[in-house]
This record gives structure tokens, C-alpha cells and sequence, in this order.
């Protein structure tokens, strides 16, 4: 096997398992870019993927070919509406960030497996038989050497989830709400004296970082397990959370971070195919992606500057 036959089976792979830490990481850089710390992507992520598999299950047969793609829909809903939790008591009861986070962590993964049992009586759904299809690109698949890499065998959700990325740059720096969505994050006293109801946005971006970490779950769910149990959601929500610190906490950065962590995962799973790889022991493999987070993280979160309120609960009139 070539280098280049090598990249043919790695690169679509890694873009595959990057897309949902995509859309947890640019959740996450939208909570954070407004003050608030979300430790809670993980449990997001989880709702997310729970909903996501459960709407797909009990509609496959109503909406056919449509059903992924609306799961996302209830995906993102479900796990907005928890976000909001986490937004009431770090905004509007100024609870401690970290801690609220690390609750909604806890509640989610409890509450998802509750109802599984509930619902199906075992540990686990389920598998869906509507996913999302891998397709060759018409035209661009036939490029060289680019086509194979990045146009054949890909799914919608990848494109999606990049194309998330640009968007949410482009919201971020390029409009009026971007520019208030900073100031709350590294000012607030000054945004609130300009008029910027500082609550109000960080209220919204909260909820979007939940909407997204829903989508990146359901996603993760419907492409790579296919079901839900106690174990489809490990790690990734706090992979997610590295590849925004990583990123320093722009989304384009948190993309490519995500495409880096993406890779390392796709490795473990793809490795014992590759040349070289399979010789390396499977467990290695699979610690691999949680390994690199740690030293991404050790060697790169000292340079990063947060936003210079992230964490920190804003009380109106208090200098």
C-alpha cells in the first residue's frame, strides 16, 4: 500500500469522525466567546445522541430516507432545552460554571440510560435502520488525487459540519451580534453600559452551544454507532472541549483542532487495516485520541487566552 493509497483511506475517515467534535467544539466556542464556561458538551452530547437514535427509531418508517436529518432536528431541541439549565444557574443564579457543568454531565448520561430501560428494557436501543449514506460527489470525485481524498465515500454531515464552522466565523467577527457576543465575553461592565443586555446574550449562546452539541451527538450516533447504550458517547464531548481550547476558541481554529483529534480517532479504528499500524497493539490504538488530547492540551492551553470574562458571573453594576 502507497503513502498516498494510505491517505485515501485515512483522510475521508478522520473528516468523518471530526464532523461531530466540529459541531460540539463550535457549541462550545459560542458559550465561552459570551462568559460562560460549558463543562456540560459531554452531556449535550448524550441527550443529543439519545433523542436522536429514539426519534429515528420510532419514525424511520414515517419519513423514510428524511428521518436522520429530522432526528437532528429533535436532537437539537432536546439538548437546547437542557443547556438552558445550565444557563439558569450559571447566568441567572450565578452558580459556579465548572460545577454546573459537571452536573448537567451527570444528569444527562443518568437520565438518557433511565429512559432506555424504561422504554426498551435492556441496557441499550436498538439499531436504526435509517442512517446517513456515504455518496461520491458528482464531478469532484473524479478529480485527481483531491477527489479521492475529499469527495468519495463522504457523508452529508461532514460538508454540514464545515460548513457550520465557516458560519459560525463569520457570526462571530463579521456581524453586529458576533461583535456584542465578544464584548459580553471579554467586558461585560463596558458592553452593558453601550446597552447590551448581557444576560440576554449569554442566555442565546448557551442555547446555541446546547442546539450544536445536540446535532454533533446525534450525528455521532446515527453515522458511527447506530444505537445508544451507556458507552456511544465516551470522551467525545471532552474532546470537543479540547479542540476549542486548542482552537483558541475560534471557530475555524476549533475545525482544524477537531479534524486533528478526528484523525487520531479514525486511526484507532481504521489502523489495523493500514500497513506498519496494524503492528502497533489495538489497545494503543484506541487511547491514542484521549492520549493526544491530554498532551495537546498540556502543552498548548498555557498560551491560550480565554476570553477575559469566561467564568466569571456578570452582576449588573458591579465594577
Amino acid at each position: 500500500m502507497s503513502f498516498l493509497e494510505i491517505l485515501y483511506f485515512i483522510v475521508p475517515s478522520a473528516i468523518f469522525y471530526a464532523a461531530p467534535l466540529i459541531l460540539v467544539a463550535i457549541g462550545g466556542v459560542f458559550s465561552e466567546r459570551s462568559g460562560v464556561v460549558n463543562i456540560g458538551l459531554e452531556g449535550l452530547m448524550v441527550i443529543g445522541a439519545f433523542v436522536g437514535i429514539l426519534f429515528n427509531l420510532l419514525f424511520a418508517d414515517t419519513f423514510g430516507g428524511m428521518t436522520p436529518w429530522l432526528a437532528l432536528i429533535a436532537a437539537m431541541v432536546a439538548a437546547l432545552l437542557l443547556s438552558l439549565l445550565h444557563a439558569v444557574a450559571s447566568i441567572s443564579f450565578r452558580a459556579d460554571q465548572v460545577v454546573s457543568g459537571v452536573a448537567i454531565n451527570l444528569l444527562a448520561i443518568a437520565l438518557a440510560l433511565y429512559l432506555v430501560k424504561s422504554i426498551f428494557d435492556k441496557g441499550q436501543t436498538d439499531f436504526i435502520s435509517e442512517r446517513f449514506a456515504r455518496y461520491n460527489v458528482p464531478v469532484l470525485s473524479e478529480i485527481p488525487v483531491i477527489g479521492p481524498l475529499f469527495f468519495t465515500s463522504v457523508y452529508n454531515t461532514s460538508f454540514f459540519a464545515i460548513a457550520v464552522a465557516f458560519l459560525a466565523w463569520f457570526v462571530i467577527y463579521k456581524t453586529p451580534f458576533g461583535l456584542r457576543l465578544r464584548a459580553v465575553g471579554e467586558h461585560p461592565m463596558a458592553a452593558d453600559t453601550m446597552g447590551i443586555n448581557v444576560a440576554k446574550m449569554r442566555y442565546v449562546a448557551v442555547m446555541i452551544s446546547g442546539a450544536l452539541a445536540g446535532i454533533g451527538g446525534a450525528i455521532y450516533a446515527q453515522t458511527i454507532t447506530g444505537d445508544f447504550g451507556h458507552a456511544t458517547i465516551n470522551g467525545q464531548g471532552f474532546m470537543a472541549l479540547a479542540a476549542m481550547i486548542f482552537g483558541k476558541w475560534h471557530p475555524l481554529g476549533a475545525m482544524g483542532a477537531a479534524l486533528f483529534f478526528g484523525f487520531a480517532q479514525s486511526l484507532s479504528i481504521v489502523g489495523s487495516s493500514i500497513p506498519v499500524i496494524q503492528e502497533i497493539p489495538n489497545v494503543f490504538l484506541l487511547i491514542l485520541p484521549y492520549v493526544l488530547t491530554i498532551f495537546a492540551l498540556a502543552g498548548f492551553i498555557g498560551r491560550a487566552n480565554a476570553p477575559k470574562a469566561n467564568g466569571k458571573p456578570y452582576i449588573k453594576g458591579q465594577r
